[in-house]
């Protein structure tokens, strides 16, 4: 009997130890269930998760999982998807306020829309999760802002281009009176967020296939500094300057920063780019985009402003 036992256990050295040796032989990641697999991809951001679905079937399964992907989505990603629905904001692609019926979404089918630029306001602005973290950035068009003399050909004219998200910039030419305002109104889930001006110093095109950036009407930004000026409904505030610079480069102006601390209110962002020293004209400067980042994410160039004492 002993004899037995210990065979069944694989104890006597034998046959059952060539079959646990055969059976740990053929276990392998293939064989681990689903929801180990899954609680695994919880700790692993969006692209780790989507290479990690190719390796095997328990993965690949585990990948699809609505609380895997639920995890990584903003806390009022149902909030974001109303854009997407055409009844957020201000309405959908053509600003209209229009709700279509459509099935259910899955979360990584949801997580993977609000991955792609999500526009509206009539198309002048437009948001998105950056893939790694799901966290929120934003962008909006020269369009959407209020630009001092835009309307007056003699200083200012929409440039179409590639090198913007939005196809169009805003150079200026010449003006005594420089001033970019904003304003914006958005739910954005918790977290800190930066604000930054895009602008380029000096007139780009292309000739024979390349780049070609003309500096003739930049003067002006040298002789006092630009000053940045960000504040909140809730009562925060910021306010920099800094001096121009870099002729021919996308840079990204630091503005400021805002905190958001509750995912389900609504908070209203006012915020400004001004030379306004009348003694001296200025020019040659495009304006491109006012973008707004989780604090600490980079993708361009970017300058920070000195904070004013004043």
């Amino acid at each position: 009997m002993g004899a037995g036992v210990s065979s069944l256990f694989g104890l006597d050295g034998g046959e059952g130890e060539s079959s646990a040796a055969a059976v740990a032989a053929g276990a392998g990641l293939g064989d681990l269930p689903e929801l180990c697999a899954a609680q695994v991809l919880l700790r692993l951001d969006a692209p780790e998760i989507c290479r990690l679905a190719r390796l095997n079937h328990a993965f690949r399964g585990a990948a699809g999982a609505d609380f895997v992907w639920e995890a990584k989505l903003p806390e009022n990603y149902r909030y974001l998807m109303s854009f997407v629905d055409g009844c957020g904001g201000g309405g959908g692609d053509d600003g209209r306020r229009v709700r279509r019926r459509r099935r259910p979404a899955g979360k990584k089918e949801i997580y993977a829309r609000l991955s792609r630029p999500v526009p509206f306001d009539g198309g002048s602005k437009e948001f998105w999760l950056e893939k790694s973290k799901g966290r929120v950035c934003m962008a909006l068009s020269s369009k959407s802002l209020v630009i001092t003399g835009i309307d007056d050909r003699r200083y200012w004219q929409h440039i179409p281009t590639a090198e913007s998200r939005f196809q169009s910039v805003a150079y200026l030419q010449q003006i005594w009176w420089f001033e970019v305002v904003g304003e914006m109104d958005f739910c954005f889930p918790v977290g800190t967020y930066s604000l930054y001006f895009r602008v380029h110093l000096g007139k780009f095109y292309k000739r024979f296939g390349r780049r070609v950036c003309s500096t003739e009407h930049v003067h002006g930004w040298d002789k006092k500094p630009v000053r940045f000026q960000l504040s909140t409904s809730d009562g925060q505030h910021s306010l920099s300057q800094c001096s121009l610079g870099e002729p021919g480069s996308w840079l990204l102006y630091h503005a400021g920063d805002f905190v958001a601390s509750k995912p389900d209110q609504t908070i209203k962002l006012k915020f400004s780019m001004a030379q306004i020293d009348c003694t001296h004209t200025k020019g040659g400067l495009c304006v491109d985009s006012v973008l707004i980042y989780p604090k600490g994410f980079q993708q361009e160039r970017m300058v920070r402003s000195q904070k004013c004492r004043c």
